[in-house]
């Protein structure tokens, strides 16, 4: 999914956006999609991940008719005990930035310390680059942070490269910028490889 797009209104006529957060175990999504279909709705989109044994959906849900978010939200909430749930109206949002954009991987490792994502999510601000995605795991000593961005084409992606990498060597991490086709196509390339030496 990509924020700040305006999304076709006539899928979404009477869509919410859901979240919902829990201890993680099996069957969440399940029970979700079971309350939400009781609904007669529709899951158009979604979102989720486990945080250190946290659990986080995001949806956008269709349903038929109006309803008050807040009865979505109990409905799913009452699905299972120790949902916690919120519920809003579906609004178009705005793009924040102007202009072409391209998708970007960046891939950073090193010793944890305090402000690594501050550092990194500040600069990309400065430079008008939306973080689509982000991941960070702190493993031991070590911190890894790997972040899909939307990079503003009018930017020379070398000077990007080498602002990241510098900025890497003052915290002492590694830092890589790659264009979302080449991380992919590597990353595969390697699951390949490693699959056939199994």
């Amino acid at each position: 999914m990509v924020p700040g797009i305006i999304r076709d209104m006539t899928r979404y006529k009477h869509a919410y956006v859901l979240n919902v957060m829990a201890d993680d175990r099996p069957g969440i999504i399940s029970t979700v999609a079971t309350a939400v279909s009781q609904l007669n709705g529709s899951i158009d989109e979604c979102s989720q991940t486990v945080l250190n044994g946290y659990f986080t959906l995001i949806m956008i849900v269709s349903v038929p008719e109006a309803m008050e978010p807040a009865k979505l939200a109990d409905a799913v909430r009452g699905a299972e005990r120790g949902f916690q749930v919120m519920a809003r109206p579906f609004i178009p949002v705005t793009p924040k930035t102007s202009g072409e954009m391209e998708k970007f991987v960046i891939t950073a490792f090193g010793k944890d310390q305090p402000g690594v994502i501050l550092r990194f999510s500040q600069y990309l601000a400065s430079k008008d680059i939306n973080i689509v995605d982000l991941y960070g795991d702190r493993s031991g000593p070590d911190f890894v942070l790997i972040s899909q961005l939307e990079v503003p084409t009018r930017w020379d992606i070398s000077m990007l490269q080498a602002d990241l990498e510098e900025m890497g060597n003052t915290m002492g991490f590694t830092v890589r910028l790659q264009h979302e086709n080449v991380f992919v196509a590597t990353n595969q390339l390697r699951l390949t490889l490693g699959h056939r030496t199994e």
